[in-house]
Parts: structure tokens; C-alpha cells; sequence
């Protein structure tokens, strides 16, 4: 049996002019000591058109963490916890789609994410969140699920 404490997610709504929000996940990061002080991490956004790619996956995630899909409104800041599965989840889709210009390849690896089994989601998250590798390996990922 593993000691390993489940990773915190939040996934905050932030409000922007007009009738538009982003969306940022943030990750608890643990102490090296070993302490129950965390402090939380930003780990990305996304907004436009990488936002409306992913809204109905991101939806989905929240109505099986029993959020209402309403929390997503541009008009109010929310923050919204998220289990260790959801979070690494939407971490790979946030941190494969948000620099991404064609609909089509933002479709196909929110596809992809969608469809991965659990462990192979985690293994990517641990390598796109690396310090150093990190945009290398979501560049692969990017490669690999958009095969273009």
C-alpha cells in the first residue's frame, strides 16, 4: 500500500470583459519536509478558441466531480476542487491545447486525452509538468495524439 497523498486540483473560473471567462487549473505542490503546508501552482489556462475545443470534456468532468455545469459563468469567479484524476486529466488537455491554432488538431487531441486510459494519462502529466522536459514532452503528446 502506497503513503502517497492524492494530489489537490482547483479549477478556477476567472471573468473577463463582456460575456467571457477563462479557465485555469491550479495543482497543490507538497513540501519537501513532508509538512501538511501546501501552497498551490498555476499549471495553465485556457481561453478562446482552445477553451470552446474543450468546454463539453471540461463539463463532463465537472458534472461527475458534482459540480453544475452553471459554475461556468462569465459574470463570477469561482474555484472549484477537482480529484487527482480529473485534475491530471485536465492538466494534459490545458497544457496540449493552449498553444494550438487549428480547431482540428485541438479536436483530435482533446480525442485522444479523452480516450486514454489512466495510467497512460498520468505517466504523460508526470512528463509535461517535468522541470526541463516539460514542453518537449508535450510537444510529444501534441504529435502523437494529433498525428499531423
Amino acid at each position: 500500500m502506497s503513503d502517497r497523498q492524492p494530489l489537490a486540483f482547483e479549477l478556477r473560473v476567472l471573468p473577463e470583459q463582456g460575456d467571457r471567462y477563462r479557465l485555469a487549473l491550479w495543482q497543490q505542490r507538497l513540501t519537501s519536509n513532508g509538512s501538511s503546508h501546501a501552497e498551490m501552482r498555476h499549471l495553465a489556462t485556457l481561453r478562446g478558441t482552445p477553451l470552446q475545443v474543450a468546454i463539453d470534456q471540461i463539463l463532463d468532468a465537472l458534472r461527475r466531480e458534482g459540480h453544475r455545469p452553471t459554475t461556468l459563468r462569465p459574470s463570477q469567479a469561482a474555484t472549484l476542487p477537482v480529484s487527482e484524476e480529473t485534475g491530471v486529466r485536465l492538466g494534459l488537455l490545458f497544457l496540449a491545447l493552449r498553444p494550438l491554432t487549428k480547431v482540428v488538431r485541438m479536436e483530435a487531441i482533446a480525442a485522444g486525452i479523452r480516450n486514454m486510459p489512466a495510467e497512460e494519462a498520468y505517466y504523460w502529466f508526470s512528463k509535461c509538468v517535468a522541470s526541463g522536459n516539460g514542453r518537449q514532452a508535450q510537444r510529444a503528446l501534441r504529435v502523437l495524439l494529433a498525428r499531423d
